[in-house]
């Protein structure tokens, strides 16, 4: 899946003050030289409608939108957004076996291990992402989903805002054949040119040339790219760019419940999922967290600290048990839709770490 946050700006400032929602919103990076110096970063759909884009310099988006006094101009917010997605990729990363943070509004999921090949279920993990971010953060994304990483990032990009749009195995030559070529990740505005020049301006089109020729063109990294790309090919992994800060496992009950014995069997099967996902990857964790998302939509956590960093299952298990235990107690009107358990404060084990180590001097 490739998960893109749609108009992610201004939809916080949207969010931030209602008002304005509706109204072209326009967020903008100052320069600092002149009140109006400084090109937009981002803008909402109201304002697009008029051709105002990334990029484009503040007064000539000024003049682009002067019909529309209600149109408003906003200085960017760093940090808020930051925040923002801090949230949101938390929610994202619950949702994946292997997550991907792109940027601050995009990430890639690989949902393999939960789905298989059964692209219907990873819809419904799809919707119920979508779902999750509006009730959290009231945010909407696009989602795509594809057999890999390049089709599912231009699957995202299909239907925005609030899409979500499924690549199927065998449906990628139909799916890409009438789109420009600049849908292609990692085509910019010079290699569309020399595009052009060869009378190419769909990705079928694209897909006809000679690998051979494309590499005399752009070189063999970018030439043998556009010409698996132009065909909806790609064996990049999905993978945590840097150390993870957590290690986190989110699933679906069969129904509706606040029954502890009901909830347990997939906690534990959450647990064991996260476990092993610490010792592949040598790491332990000190502090233990359980998810419940309610019938709402609302989302709630409890989370302790364990007396050592670990990786075992039955340490974390047991942490997880009475943490539902008490949120089930505190909150007596609560009936779960979801539950999740998060392993977090990683220290990365470097070596060996037992008493046979002193032995070998």
């Amino acid at each position: 899946m490739h998960a893109d946050l749609d108009y992610f700006y201004a939809q916080c400032e949207e969010n931030a003050n209602p008002n304005i929602r509706g109204k072209p919103v326009v967020v903008c990076v100052y320069s600092g030289r002149t009140e109006e110096s400084g090109a937009v970063s981002t803008s909402n759909y109201p304002a697009r409608k008029y051709g105002v884009r990334a990029g484009v310099p503040i007064v000539r988006a000024k003049k682009l939108l002067e019909s529309l006094p209600d149109a408003v101009f906003l200085p960017m917010n760093r940090s808020y957004y930051e925040e923002v997605s801090e949230r949101v990729m938390d929610t994202l990363r619950t949702s994946a076996d292997n997550f991907e943070q792109v940027s601050i509004d995009e990430a890639f999921l690989d949902v393999t291990s939960r789905v298989g090949s059964n692209f219907d279920a990873a819809r419904e993990i799809a919707i119920e992402i979508k779902k999750q971010i509006y009730a959290q953060e009231h945010i909407t994304c696009s989602i795509g989903v594809g057999p890999n990483k390049v089709l599912a990032k231009i699957a995202s990009d299909q239907a925005k805002p609030d899409g979500l749009t499924i690549v199927k195995p065998g449906e990628a030559e139909q799916f890409l054949s009438s789109l420009p070529v600049g849908r292609i990740p990692g085509v910019g505005k010079k290699s569309e040119e020399r595009l052009t020049q060869l009378n190419v301006s769909t990705i079928a089109e694209l897909s006809a040339l000679s690998p051979t020729l494309l590499t005399e063109i752009f070189g063999k990294g970018l030439g043998t790219y556009l010409y698996r790309a132009s065909r909806g090919e790609d064996d990049e992994p999905v993978k945590e760019r840097e150390q993870p800060t957590q290690f986190s496992r989110i699933a679906t009950l069969k129904q509706n419940t606040r029954d502890l014995q009901q909830i347990l069997p997939l906690l534990q099967e959450l647990v064991t999922s996260v476990a092993a996902k610490l010792k592949e990857a040598g790491i332990t964790g000190k502090s233990v967290a359980i998810i419940a998302i309610l019938t709402d939509l609302s989302i709630h956590s409890k989370s302790k600290m364990i007396e050592s960093s670990t990786s075992e299952a039955r340490v974390i298990e047991n942490a997880a048990k009475q943490l539902l235990e008490e949120y089930l107690k505190q909150n007596p009107d609560a009936k779960l839709r979801r539950v999740g358990v998060k392993v977090s404060t990683l220290t990365k084990q470097t070596g060996q770490t037992d008493i046979s180590k002193f032995l070998k001097a």
